[in-house]
């Protein structure tokens, strides 16, 4: 059993966050859920707790009594980071060192573990440049990336952007994990 501690931000694909969460958890891993705000938006933590029988966090800051310091004990507990799906808001906070909320603070603490992103945006968004120049640049850091695919996205635009599926997640999942 791994420790996978799944990040959703705020993108339409955060739905299939919750089969990833849910096909995680049955297969056996422990899935720590960290939400941020926008991702609350599309779906409830409630959703993520009842499929992982886990707490979800949202908030950096809850009043919540804790024997430790959450966000450094989540990284060091964790055998992989996936973000899925990853916006843009996200990598670029990523890219620029910027750990100013729950999932990007937890992002800047895993040290020797593998990070996963699956990005989710509009093709335009996706390949704008500052994007890309981003993306290189967790490259060079070590971090991953699933590929979104080409399909009709939720704005009406047909380009690449679409979350990967979710078979392909959970296959890259299963193979940093081997």
């Amino acid at each position: 059993m791994s420790n996978i501690v799944l990040g959703v931000t705020g993108s339409i694909a955060a739905y299939k966050a919750a089969d990833i969460a849910n096909r995680l958890t049955k297969d056996g891993h422990a899935v720590s859920v960290i939400m941020t705000a926008s991702a609350a938006e599309f779906i409830t933590p409630l959703t993520f707790q009842t499929l992982t029988k886990k707490k979800v966090y949202t908030e950096m800051f809850d009043l919540i009594d804790y024997e430790d310091v959450k966000h450094i004990s989540l990284a060091k507990a964790a055998d992989l980071l996936l973000i899925a799906p990853a916006t843009a808001n996200i990598i670029g906070k990523l890219a620029s060192g910027i750990a100013d909320d729950m999932l990007s603070t937890v992002a800047m603490a895993v040290q020797n573990k593998p990070t996963l992103i699956c990005p989710a945006m509009n093709t335009a968004m996706y390949e704008n440049p500052a994007v890309q120049s981003n993306i290189e640049k967790l490259r060079s850091y070590g971090v991953h990336f699933v590929e979104p695919k080409e399909a009709l996205l939720a704005c009406g635009d047909v380009g690449k952007g679409a979350l990967a599926d979710v078979e392909v997640i959970l296959e890259t999942v299963a193979d940093f994990l081997a």
